[in-house]
């Protein structure tokens, strides 16, 4: 029997190109994704379900794999608080409602150098986040660590295009693990894990990440 997947972020960088891949195979008998508001996306085996996460109701949260690619910049939500709520409160919240409900697999993006005693407040947030991911006994938690994503985002961000720059003229010169990493990449690699099925938590880094084709175009 065919699995159903949920997606919590699909419109977002790597939720974007995600959502692509998983509707693109047949793996999957129903593609769910929370939103706020309707998507310009139709699809026979798509589902939209409209979430609000400050409302949350556990019943809409239900599949085989959830796969969650929240994630925002303190600058963007507005304070450090807002940035937690997103990046750990969130993703927190849907995977304990989505393993109430059954969920076996977990798939979650979070950020290379995740580190609850880091001290950068973002890597000690996210790492915080993957030790409360960990106590939720799901059959199988793949928790992906990617350094600089690569793509086009809807919203401008100056800085982190200059990194970008940067980051794509020394690439030669770095570690694969450190290397900017295009987003699609990290969306193969959610699937490609999550379908393996492997049992027990599984940190796949940006370097691991790296042998994945890359996809470029949106439809």
């Amino acid at each position: 029997m065919k699995k159903t997947a949920l997606i919590v972020g699909s419109t977002g960088l790597v939720g974007s190109f995600l959502l692509q891949k998983l509707l693109e195979d047949d793996y999957y008998e129903k593609v769910t994704v929370l939103v706020r508001r309707p998507i310009d996306r139709i699809h026979p085996r798509l589902r939209q379900v409209i979430y609000e996460f400050d409302r949350p109701f556990i019943d809409k949260v239900r599949a085989d794999d959830i796969y969650c690619c929240l994630g925002t910049t303190i600058k963007k939500a507005g304070s450090k608080d807002a940035f937690r709520k997103v990046d750990y409160g969130y993703p927190l919240q849907i995977a304990q409602f989505a393993h109430e409900n059954g969920a076996s697999r977990y798939a979650v993006v979070t950020a290379m150098g995740s580190d609850e005693k880091s001290m950068f407040f973002y890597n000690r947030v996210k790492g915080q986040l993957e030790n409360e991911l960990r106590k939720i006994p799901f059959d199988g938690l793949y928790i992906f660590r990617p350094s600089m994503l690569l793509g086009k985002r809807d919203d401008f961000r100056a800085g982190e295009d200059i990194a970008k720059i940067f980051m794509k003229l020394v690439r030669p010169l770095l570690p694969r693990n450190i290397r900017a990493i295009h987003a699609s990449q990290v969306a193969e690699a959610m699937f490609s894990y999550v379908k393996q099925d492997l049992p027990g938590v599984h940190y796949i880094n940006s370097g691991s990440m790296q042998q994945f084709a890359v996809t470029n175009d949106l439809p």
